[in-house]
């Protein structure tokens, strides 16, 4: 397991082991386990606002006792075993920094947060798929989304050397740690980073470069663009070692898109609509001749049978095109409820029974800003929208302008947190067994496999 042959390096345009074997790394993100979503999971808001939420309603025992359970049985030798059986040869893995470090001790790191990847890593390794680690949420909050653990719309990261010392400090410590582990195939420092100027991000990265770099020579850093990992203008030569990793969400994709080919969000998609958006978002990578690598991607499912059909040819051609490219991927996302998931609970798993009030409520009032809809609150929506725009017709928010920031700011968060109290109430009385059990529920043997997901994937491994 701990061959050094098979240790990952930069090639020209390309991955390859040690012994010089090219490599394109295919496979899934890991997401909700170490680093929590809510759509992932069925909460509101965020994971910090959730767990203290279901905390005062259960109290620390079957607290701990859920997440403890959640923490072994979301990902083990089983999952790593389908993985490995369709094909895939890798895992990136997102996690919260929460998981090593506590906002009052801040520089005072945790083992808990090293043995939880090192399981993973372990587990993986196994089954002969590589594993990239992800800091998902970073303190300060690198972007304005909830996945990365935000409760505002504002990111922080950014202004605050604070922030950025402790994310250093926490990639030096992971660089030691992994730095003769073979099987982790690099580090990816943040996730969908959005430095809104864009005056700071680049000075940080070549920081945060150095720093790892003089842990540990070796291992490829995957670095993504700004703008959530879309934008490479920031970079100018490649540094040694290093891959630039785009994400790759289709307009047609989304859970509002409309049929495909068609028109989704205002624009006609097809096929070459697809293309050319890739190879914009991967421009700077095939001017430098360095590896392409889609660290996201992937469609929202809805359960009806004709609207998912159009979702996997929208995946199907997606993978076509990374193929012609010879770019490698990382589907988003692994396991979930039901929304993108490779596996996923099934509508009877008790989990999903206990928080079906809090999932409709969500779906009826567009909490989820992925995977959920608008509709039910367009009348909150439309008079926002307007008078924003005829009153600050210049107003360009980043990441994504005025739309998504009004849609963070009243779904994500002012519909959003009071929700996260109705979602701990679904839990309310249960003692540390009862909440073991529900935890038992993401296990892989309690989920279902998306067969035709599966399917389209297996094409292209």
């Amino acid at each position: 397991m701990n061959d050094p042959s098979v240790m990952l390096q930069v090639q020209d345009d390309h991955l390859a082991t040690a012994t010089g074997e090219p490599v394109r790394l295919r496979g899934v993100g890991l997401g909700g386990w170490m680093n929590m979503e809510n759509f992932i999971t069925g909460y509101p808001s965020t994971e910090e606002l959730q767990r203290a939420a279901l905390r005062r309603v259960v109290g620390d025992e079957a607290y701990d006792a859920f997440f403890d359970r959640f923490l072994e049985v979301f990902f083990t030798d089983a999952d790593a075993r389908l993985l490995s059986g369709m094909g895939m040869n890798c895992v990136r893995v997102p996690f919260n920094y929460r998981h090593f470090e506590d906002d009052d001790r801040p520089m005072e790191l945790k083992p808990e947060g090293f043995a939880l990847l090192d399981r993973v890593v372990e587990s993986c390794a196994r089954h002969g798929l590589y594993t990239v680690l992800d800091l998902h949420a970073a303190p300060g909050y690198h972007n304005q989304r909830w996945h990365s653990d935000n409760p505002t719309h504002r990111s922080f990261f950014w202004t605050h050397r604070h922030f950025q010392d402790r994310v250093v400090h926490l990639w030096e410590a992971l660089a030691e740690h992994y730095r003769d582990n073979p099987w982790v195939a690099g580090y990816n420092p943040l996730n969908e980073p959005a430095d809104s100027d864009g005056e700071t991000i680049g000075p940080f990265y070549e920081r945060l470069h150095k720093a790892i770099r003089a842990v540990d020579p070796h291992h490829v850093i995957f670095l993504d663009g700004n703008r959530h990992a879309t934008e490479f203008d920031l970079f100018r030569d490649p540094w040694p070692n290093t891959v630039y990793t785009v994400h790759d969400y289709a307009l047609a994709g989304f859970a509002d898109s409309g049929d495909y080919p068609g028109v989704s969000r205002g624009q006609y998609v097809d096929r070459a609509f697809l293309e050319d958006r890739f190879l914009t978002r991967s421009a700077y990578m095939r001017t430098t001749r360095t590896p392409i690598w889609v660290g996201e991607f992937g469609p929202v499912y809805s359960g009806d049978p004709a609207r998912d059909a159009a979702r996997y040819r929208v995946l199907a051609d997606q993978l076509a095109l990374y193929d012609e490219h010879d770019a490698g991927w990382s589907l988003w996302t692994y396991k979930d409820i039901g929304l993108q998931g490779v596996a996923h609970l099934p509508p009877e798993s008790p989990y999903l029974r206990r928080i079906a009030p809090v999932l409709e409520k969500k779906a009826r009032l567009g909490v989820d800003v992925w995977g959920g809809v608008d509709s039910g609150v367009r009348h909150i929506l439309d008079p926002l929208e307007k008078t924003v725009a005829e009153e600050f017709p210049s107003f360009d928010p980043l990441p994504f302008g005025q739309q998504q920031w009004i849609h963070v700011l009243v779904r994500h968060i002012l519909l959003a947190e009071p929700m996260v109290d109705d979602f701990a109430r679904c839990f309310a009385g249960l003692d540390a067994e009862r909440m073991r059990a529900l935890a038992d529920c993401f296990a892989l043997e309690r989920c279902t496999v998306r067969t035709p997901l599966v399917d389209v994937l297996r094409e292209h491994l």
